[in-house]
């Protein structure tokens, strides 16, 4: 989507504190979606911060996008829905902020789903609603103390997704007096609405007939997983295994205590019943062994003609988010990703690969072959057989940067530690490294984007996610142990 001179992101409505009206604007101070760093094939605000997706819902063709996002600033601040729609998971059109604070709290993480059979009587048999449900925070509640300031909402729309109505009866999941309990996934599964919701250090499950009365039924928590921080941003869905087998699987974002430190999201395989979700899973997984994808969940409601699970996450780590180099906007999305189980060894895994649809941004393509070779677009997607035991790609520009991406023995190795400007967190230039396992690594697929790194084994069996922050584009790339390759320049989505 083109921007024009001055983009006006207009606020149709809204709720205060005071439950009367107000309006908002808000404008990006360059045209084109140009500034340094900024993504031209990844999502991100008009302007200010953002962070986790939310809301992920499809309905009547379009792709919704909600986010966590502060309006006023550049760095976290009192969270609002924003939101953004697509009809191809590449190209985005940015609405309205969809959800304000009011006198319940600012509006922290969740989801949507469409009630095609109108449970929640929020719409019409003819014109079922779409049902967000969120978190919210009472910042006052927490200030003075108190262990029960966050609560679960609901809101609804019966045009698409355009505007937004906050239900009455809000809050219609009251805190049990726990300080950490928010950012519910909901699901309609065996004839029931389930919600995946985090409490503090476990997963809780409710149901529902009808979106509004909740139920609990039972707690995930298994010892050995990781618990290195607060648990986040759960999601439950079936993914089938490739012998045709439904497995369960669950996410749980978790911050700190990621593989590279910081942010990171685990994930399980096991069954669910309507109630009880069990486990077959032995050892924590990671579903990115990168430093920033985080808070990623995924679309409810893709058609089954479709058959895909379809993932996104927030491209950032609590570690330095709010301190990257950029201003006008802060943070990106993933690119969108569908999800598949895989055999690893005796068990299953997760792969996450790119979606087909990015395959419409590409303008030119270039062989690539030997030890050397340049690049002429800062917009690439690469992708090379692997040939020999160990490789290396290591990506520079005109002021000596680099960019090191290898496979060392049974480990692959990303290294930005001299990649562009890292000064602003210490913590940014540590080496990110990811066991391979049983995986036999056959042939990689790497996305740059202005300020971004996304890296794919075998199809997504293992993915690296890492923010980058380069002076200038990468122009040469140096290899070894790699085979033939291509280079694919992209068209910016802007």
């Amino acid at each position: 989507m083109k921007t024009s001179l001055t983009y006006i992101f207009a606020i149709l409505f809204g709720l205060s504190f005071s439950c009367s009206e107000k309006i908002t604007e808000l404008e990006t101070t360059q045209s084109e979606f140009n500034e340094p760093f900024r993504p031209q094939y990844h999502f991100t605000p008009p302007s200010n911060w953002m962070n986790d997706p939310n809301g992920m819902v499809y309905w009547e063709g379009e792709y919704h996008l909600f986010y966590q996002y502060h309006p006023d600033g550049n760095t976290w601040g009192p969270m609002h829905w924003g939101h953004a729609i697509s009809e191809d998971l590449v190209h985005w059109e940015h609405q309205p902020i969809a959800l304000f604070p009011d006198e319940h709290g600012t509006i922290f993480s969740g989801s949507a789903v469409a009630d095609v059979d109108n449970t929640s009587g929020l719409g019409t048999t003819e014109n079922p609603p779409l049902v967000a449900i969120f978190t919210y925070h009472d910042a006052e509640g927490e200030k003075a103390g108190r262990d029960d300031f966050q609560t679960q909402g609901i809101a609804f729309s019966t045009d698409k997704g355009r505007t937004w109505s906050k239900y009455e009866g809000n809050p219609v999941l009251e805190s049990p007096g726990i300080k950490d309990f928010r950012d519910p996934k909901v699901a309609w599964i065996d004839g029931q609405w389930i919600m995946s919701l985090a409490v503090k250090d476990r997963i809780s499950f409710y149901s529902s007939d009808n979106l509004i009365d909740w139920k609990h039924e039972s707690d995930f928590a298994p010892d050995w997983a990781a618990y290195g921080g607060v648990w986040e941003c759960p999601d439950l869905f079936p993914l089938k295994t490739p012998e045709g087998e439904e497995k369960w699987i669950l996410f749980v974002s978790i911050n700190p205590g990621g593989p590279q430190g910081g942010s990171a999201t685990q994930y399980f395989i096991g069954d669910f019943d309507g109630k009880n979700f069990t486990t077959e899973t032995t050892e924590v997984k990671w579903l990115d062994w990168g430093a920033d994808n985080y808070a990623g969940v995924t679309w409810s409601n893709v058609p089954e003609s479709d058959g895909r699970r379809l993932f996104i996450g927030w491209m950032s780590n609590w570690q330095y988010a709010q301190e990257v180099p950029t201003e006008v906007w802060r943070s990106a999305m993933t690119i969108p990703r569908s999800l598949d189980l895989f055999r690893d060894g005796e068990g299953y895994s997760v792969a996450s690969k790119p979606v087909k649809e990015l395959g419409k941004l590409r303008s030119e393509t270039q062989s690539i072959s030997g030890q050397e070779a340049s690049l002429n677009h800062e917009l690439v997607e690469l992708e090379f057989a692997v040939t020999d035991e160990d490789f290396r790609i290591e990506f520079q520009n005109e002021e000596n940067e680099r960019l090191i991406l290898e496979k060392t023995g049974e480990f692959v190795v990303l290294d930005r530690g001299l990649s562009g400007i890292t000064s602003f967190n210490a913590d940014f230039t540590n080496t990110q490294t990811a066991p391979l396992g049983n995986i036999q690594v056959k042939n990689l697929r790497v996305f740059l984007d202005r300020s971004s790194v996304e890296v794919f084994i075998n199809d997504g069996e293992l993915a690296l996610t890492a923010l980058i922050f380069p002076n200038s584009p990468y122009s040469k790339i140096q290899m070894q142990g790699l085979g033939s390759g291509k280079a694919h320049y992209l068209k910016s989505i802007w």
